[in-house]
């Protein structure tokens, strides 16, 4: 008979075999994190997935920001240019996605440093302990982001947002008053007064109804009603958030752009819904699999010991 040392099993073989199985255990746990990232940003695409389309071809669903007809005169051309729309959205998704990376990363990295000090290396074995301050780290990182994303944008567009300002009553606000005072067309002025109104937080549609609607007669009997410079894209904006439904000519005439708008986001909506799905069912696979594997592990640790 041979030898029985030529069945044992040796201590190295076990080493060796351990860390494999805790390298795969960890590319596993990594891979359900990274496809849980994933998930987490079909899901915010699929509830702002609509505002981002429709602003790729200037459109949008309610009325977000001020426009100033070519024919206004240097009192409000003051005001500056306004920032596109479309770069405001893809700006705060920028920084959203700077925030989750930074601090669900940050938050790591800074739990890892604090394991160097011996007074929170001894509290650290407790995963709660451990848990609670990696959560800790991830706020502070993230609120700190927040702030400097407040600080950078804060005074961008102020002067616009200033002057569609009002509490209750319309005529109390800036635009209002300067409209008062100001030999522009009727026309012009209840275009200005329609944004007020639907610029209110919330909408004041009571206010705004009346002016989008001298806009429409307007439209059909004033001869120079094109002169004006007004936007067609908000025309159709304001009258689907109010009316539902598109109106006028000029309004009308941004039909190809909405049908290839709503051409994308159908398409993009069945893709983001496939995505949510299909992360979801790799999440939950790979984080049983890492589990099982972590599993394994300690029940060989414990028969070595």
């Amino acid at each position: 008979m041979p030898p029985l040392d030529e069945y044992a099993v040796n201590p190295q073989q076990l080493e060796a075999g351990l860390k494999t199985l805790k390298n795969r255990q960890r590319n596993l746990l990594l891979l359900s994190i990274a496809s849980t990232v994933v998930l987490f940003v079909a899901v915010i695409g699929l509830f702002m997935q609509q505002a981002l389309v429709y602003s790729f071809f200037g459109l949008t669903m309610q009325v977000e920001q001020l426009h100033l007809p070519s024919s206004v005169n240097s009192d409000f051309a003051s005001l500056g240019h306004q920032s596109d729309y479309f770069i405001n959205l893809l700006s705060w998704f920028g920084w959203l996605f700077l925030k989750l990376f930074a601090a669900f990363f940050g938050a790591f990295i800074a739990v890892y440093l604090l394991r160097k000090i011996r007074f929170f290396y001894v509290r650290f074995q407790s995963f709660v302990l451990k848990f609670v301050s990696w959560l800790i780290a991830f706020m502070l990182i993230w609120g700190s982001l927040t702030y400097v994303q407040y600080d950078w944008n804060s005074g961008r567009n102020e002067e616009f947002q200033q002057v569609v300002h009002y509490d209750k009553n319309i005529q109390d606000s800036d635009m209002a008053r300067y409209l008062a005072e100001s030999d522009l067309p009727e026309p012009v002025k209840s275009y200005l007064l329609a944004q007020t109104a639907l610029l209110h937080h919330p909408a004041d549609r009571a206010a705004a109804i009346p002016y989008v609607q001298a806009l429409i007669k307007a439209e059909k009997n004033d001869p120079q009603f094109l002169e004006y410079g007004f936007k067609p894209e908000q025309l159709w904006t304001m009258q689907n958030q109010l009316f539902q439904q598109t109106l006028t000519p000029m309004a009308k005439s941004v039909s190809t752009q909405v049908a290839q708008a709503e051409l994308l986001n159908n398409a993009l909506k069945w893709a983001l819904l496939a995505v949510t799905v299909l992360s979801a069912l790799m999440s939950l696979i790979l984080f049983a699999l890492a589990h099982q594997l972590k599993s394994r592990t300690l029940r060989i640790q414990q028969r070595i010991v």
